[in-house]
């Protein structure tokens, strides 16, 4: 039997997994991503004389099995996430911080090495038999007699089996399909919560870790906000020093400037004067993202509807697959989940065909 063509639809860890999961079986690929990048939400920033920031999915555990695999079969090597062993907790806006002791951590958390798109870029680097498209947002999918033709914004592709890669929100608000999907697809797909698309990640380098002195602490929970949780941030080597973290995603309609003050002013409580003297600010509001947020018609909860069964399903007469984070089974929304939904779809690929 020939191998199907095969289209993956989404370029970010789920969809380079894939690809890579399909080739080393001997399948060819071609990936169509929207954006002008690699990775979704896997976003490292890069700047001269500063850490690499992560200004999207940055932590994994060693419960991650199914990424820590992949990790360790591409030699990228992990880090464990500098936590002190001191925090500051802000129960309420009337009360000062307060600077509290952190328990012995017995489920660290980690980081890439290298920074997170180090798995993009290898992915990448490792795909022989694989052609990627860079900004070809995908429009409709219309499967006829003979194959499954794909339309973006630039172009028309055919294949025997498309694989979407995609929030499922995304694939429901950006993609026409004809045939129409069942219904019992696309109205889970619809209210499924895609995970970091609400979030607003900033990120403030320095000089020196001022944070990692006696009696303070760079790792901040805070009810008052608007910086909701801050963490060191530096690099591995101890050389490049920063502080990252979330802001409150009530307020994504501010300026860029306008949560920069916001930043700078909560972060004086607990630094005093220290904080002013950053180097660069960052921050990464996801839901100005098109390609990651979507308006929801009503409320969602966090991980609504990831993992469902339904993702699991082929359709289409098995031309059509469902992958991406929130359709994993397990950590759906996580770096892990990614992987294991392209460890699933590459297998029911492979035992098929």
């Amino acid at each position: 039997m020939n191998k199907p063509d095969i289209v993956i639809v989404g370029g970010g860890l789920a969809g380079l997994t894939t690809a890579y999961l399909l080739e080393q079986k001997g399948y060819q690929s071609t990936i169509l991503e929207a954006r002008n990048r690699l990775g979704g939400r896997i976003l490292t920033c890069r700047y001269d004389d500063e850490p690499p920031l992560e200004m999207g999915a940055t932590w994994l555990g060693k419960k991650h099995t199914h990424l820590i695999n992949l990790l360790e079969q591409l030699d990228i090597g992990i880090f464990e996430q500098f936590m002190g062993n001191k925090a500051y907790y802000e129960p309420i806006s009337t009360s000062p911080p307060q600077l509290v002791q952190l328990p012995e951590n017995e489920d660290p958390t980690y980081r890439i090495e290298g920074g997170s798109d180090n798995l993009i870029q290898t992915l990448k680097q490792k795909l022989n038999n694989c052609s990627v498209e860079l900004g070809q947002a995908v429009t409709s999918i219309q499967q006829n007699d003979r194959a499954v033709q794909i339309e973006t914004t630039q172009s028309r592709f055919n294949a025997d089996i498309v694989i979407l890669t995609l929030p499922p929100k995304l694939l429901h608000e950006h993609i026409s399909f004809l045939p129409t999907l069942p219904s019992s697809l696309t109205d889970i797909a619809a209210q499924t919560h895609t995970w970091m698309a609400d979030s607003i990640k900033v990120a403030l380098s320095y000089r020196t870790p001022f944070w990692r002195k006696e009696n303070t602490s760079g790792t901040i929970m805070s009810n008052a906000g608007p910086i909701t949780e801050l963490y060191d941030h530096s690099n591995q080597e101890g050389s490049q020093f920063a502080l990252k973290g979330f802001m409150n995603e009530a307020y994504h309609s501010l300026s860029k400037k306008e949560r920069r003050e916001l930043t700078i002013d909560h972060l004086q409580k607990f630094y005093g004067s220290k904080v002013d003297n950053y180097l660069s600010y960052h921050e990464t509001v996801w839901r100005e993202e098109p390609y990651t947020f979507a308006n929801y018609q009503q409320h969602i909860l966090p991980h609504q509807h990831n993992g469902e069964p339904i993702f699991q399903k082929w359709y289409w007469d098995h031309s059509l697959l469902v992958a991406g984070s929130e359709t994993a089974q397990a950590f759906p929304g996580y770096m892990d989940g990614a992987v294991e939904s392209a460890r699933t779809v590459a297998k029911k690929i492979t035992d098929r065909f």
